[in-house]
Parts: C-alpha cells; structure tokens; sequence
C-alpha cells in the first residue's frame, strides 16, 4: 500500500478508542467506526467517530470501502464479527487485522477466503474505562499475512509503537505473558490493599501509601533487571520474619495463598539466601 491507508475500525471499546484517536492523530483517515451490537453500542460508535472525523454504522449495514479493517472486539465474537461483514465489501486486495493477543489470524479465515489478507496485532497494552493509554512506545506483537504483516508494521511505525514477529503456536504463552504484566499485577496490588486493612490501613490510604514504593520498584527493575531488584527478608534470607508473616496472613482470607506461591517463585527465579530452609517453610 503506497501512502497511509484508510482504516475502518469494528467495535467502540477501549482499545477501539485509543486505537482510532492515535491513528487519526498519525494522520490516517478513520472511515468508519462499525458497531456489531444493540442501540448503547452504536451511540458509543458514534462518539468514538466525532472525535475522529468518521461515521458510525451498525455491521448489518456497513459498506466498508476502507484498505483496512481492523476488529477491536472481544476475543469469542472475532470470527463471528468478520463473518457478519463478509458481504459488506469486495475483501480481494484489503488488509483484515484483529488484536487479539491470544488468538491468530486464522480467526479472521473467513475474509482470507474473500482475498483478503489477514493478520493479528496486538498492542502490549492495558486498556480500561477512564483512560486512554498513549501507544506511542508500546509494543506490537503481529503474525499473519506477508502483506498485513508488512501493513501492520508501517501503521505500527506511524504510532511510533514498536512492532515485532509472533509465531502463531507462540501466541497462548505471549498472552499469558501479558496476563502476569499487567492484570495478575493489579490482583497483587489489591490483594496488597487487604493485608494493609488487617495492620489498620484503610484502601484509599494503603493505595497513596503504596505508590512510592511501587514507581521506585518499577524504576529499579527498568534499570537493574530482576535479580538486583529483590530485596526484603526472602533476599535477605530472613527465616523468622517469614514466620511472623505467614502466621498473621492467616487472619487475610486469600493473601497467605498469594503470598506463598510469589515467595515460592521468588526463591525459583531470584537470589536469596537460606533457600533450602524457606523452602521448606513455604511448603510446610
């Protein structure tokens, strides 16, 4: 494709959300933004489009003339979006993409037997209601096609993401990857928020107390790595401060579990000392 091709979008979730605001802030034309569902899908289509100089069509009658189409729908309702949307467009010579980071482009079949070519693009990225992460810096895992692959890496590069390759038997483990970077860290922290109520925290203030200690620990682990970020009394090998912690985390329902299986991988994956007797407290 010479020059920025023009870009429909099917859904109006978060991720369609900044994903079309960045491509139009790249400079590419949003054509239309395509709402698979009920009348609330379509109003927050058509919000999405205001903001990006597109219209809002629901799938059953859209007339796609985009080069590519790129499905931000949910996993389970990928296959289904783009067979909803064969006949919507001569699919020969377009580029069809969906972000899925655990399912390949074989979930778009349908339209590679329509001509299209297809592919998987996934930023490495969290997206939630109430806000809208910038992909600039963010990488891309792509697979698929020869030319949605080469498509998907331009639009990538024009983002100023940071696209690479992805194998297809590759993608389960790269999701679950995803999965321990950014919502297993989110169930940690939350799970942090009950053992600071049981030593008198209340959440809001264990929240604000805990950031410090946790943008310090991401800033060493940027610059150090892993193994010369651990610290505490698993590094230290510290076997009775141990002790006292899995005695009073009987009283948090939950949290002893979390903290048993983290120290357990702590003592795998980093340096500690005294490994073989915490180990066996750790099980015991």
């Amino acid at each position: 494709m010479s020059g920025k091709p023009r870009i429909a979008i099917v859904g109006a979730g978060n991720l369609a959300s900044a994903l079309a605001v960045a491509l139009y802030g790249a400079g590419y034309g949003i054509d239309q933004i395509v709402s698979r569902g009920p009348a609330a899908s379509l109003r927050r289509a058509s919000r999405l489009a205001g903001e990006v100089s597109a219209s809002a069509v629901g799938a059953s009658r859209a007339q796609i003339r985009a080069e590519v189409v790129w499905f931000c729908v949910p996993d389970a309702a990928i296959a289904e979006a783009a067979e909803s949307l064969m006949g919507a467009a001569d699919w020969r010579g377009k580029v069809a993409v969906h972000s899925s980071g655990a399912l390949t482009s074989d979930e778009l079949a349908k339209l590679r037997e329509l001509g299209a070519s297809t592919a998987s693009v996934h930023p490495l990225m969290t997206f939630v209601r109430g806000s809208r992460p910038s992909l600039a810096g963010a990488p891309f895992a792509i697979e698929g096609d020869a030319k949605a692959v080469r498509a998907a890496r331009a639009i990538v590069l024009n983002l100023q993401g940071q696209p690479f390759a992805m194998r297809k038997k590759d993608k389960e483990a790269y999701h679950a990857w995803g999965m321990f970077a950014s919502p297993l860290l989110t169930a940690l922290v939350a799970a942090s928020e009950r053992v600071a109520v049981a030593a008198g925290v209340s959440r809001n203030a264990a929240r604000n107390r805990m950031l410090p200690i946790l943008h310090q620990t991401l800033a060493n682990y940027e610059r150090l790595g892993a193994p010369e970020s651990f610290s505490g009394p698993i590094a230290r090998g510290d076997v009775e401060t141990v002790k006292k912690h899995l005695r009073v985390l009987r009283e948090v329902p939950g949290a002893r579990e979390v903290y048993i299986a983290l120290a357990r991988a702590a003592l795998r994956d980093l340096p500690a000392k005294n490994r073989s007797v915490l180990d066996k407290i750790l099980k015991a």
